[in-house]
């Protein structure tokens, strides 16, 4: 048995008592594309994601890309601006965002949950009408003339409305869904979404019991730095109000926030590179990142 194995059954032995906890829930883990990491860190997550099917979860992977984007984009000399840390999504760059995000890295995720031993098949938002989309608009606070002004950022989307009935097949089929967060407005139009959005809206959509943001910071920390296991959606309001809770975690506490007001009945902000991090926090009573619960 290989060490990978072992920690694996180590880690599933200590989960027996909690597995009930979770028998044919729905737990949407959002994948981020930093998270994501080199082959082996991939592989660990599929296996890790197998074994949730495999012992009686729902598991549904939304996944990012924008470091895969980024490489396509330079790759086929395509330019592309960032305005206030989003990503300006004109006609050239939506379709290489589509490519990459619906096609390579979409595909490889399915893939390396398949060859675990689940049956993974790879969709878009914009497949089975699953999320209807709408223009992103933003303002900010022109430094020129002290005026509100409105954002343009092209073809960046949010959903407007998901409809799960095609995750909701794949489920009863026991396949595992792996979403990339594309979706279509009402005119056709395609749009590029945060997966992070995406993942709060189809976890609410779906009344999951847990919504898993991997990414690449261990939580949410406190005013010391200190990793906060637990707090309510009230605290967490509190920290962003405070300016404890700031940066890029705000967007991250406000979709786990819009999730539990959708139904979900936790969200947790979690390390995806620590090895076995999904496993760890569903089926260990301390957990591995912050959960944040009503």
């Amino acid at each position: 048995m290989t060490e990978e194995a072992r920690s694996q059954m180590e880690l599933l032995a200590e989960a027996l008592p909690l597995l009930k906890r979770y028998d044919d829930q729905t737990i949407v883990v959002k994948y981020g594309g930093h998270a994501m990491g080199e082959t082996a860190a991939a592989d660990r997550f599929g296996r890790d994601i197998a074994l949730l099917e495999q012992v009686g979860v729902n598991p549904v992977v939304v996944h990012g890309g924008g470091p895969q984007i980024n490489a396509m984009l330079k790759r086929l000399n395509v330019q592309s601006e960032f305005v206030n840390g989003l990503r300006v999504t004109d006609a050239n760059v939506v379709d290489v965002v589509e490519m990459v995000l619906s096609g390579t890295v979409n595909k490889q995720v399915a893939d390396c949950i398949t060859r675990a031993g689940a049956m993974a098949v790879g969709i878009s938002g914009k497949d089975g009408g699953l999320i209807r989309a709408r223009k992103l608009t933003r303002t900010y606070i022109d430094p020129e003339s002290n005026i509100e002004k409105v954002l343009d950022l092209g073809f960046v989307g949010e959903p407007e409305h998901v409809d799960p009935h095609v995750l909701e097949l794949l489920i009863g089929a026991q396949i595992v869904p792996v979403v990339a967060p594309v979706g279509v407005g009402a005119d056709g139009q395609t749009y590029n979404i945060n997966a992070d959005t995406a993942a709060g809206a189809i976890a609410g959509a779906l009344n999951a019991s847990r919504l898993l943001m991997l990414t690449d910071v261990a939580g949410v920390l406190d005013e010391n730095k200190k990793l906060i296991p637990e707090m309510t959606v009230a605290e967490a309001r509190a920290g962003i109000a405070a300016g404890w809770i700031s940066g890029g975690m705000i967007p991250k506490i406000e979709t786990c926030i819009y999730a539990i007001e959708k139904g979900v009945k936790g969200a947790v902000i979690v390390d995806g590179r620590v090895p076995h991090a999904v496993l760890i926090e569903l089926f260990t009573e301390g957990g591995a990142g912050t959960l944040i619960r009503p």
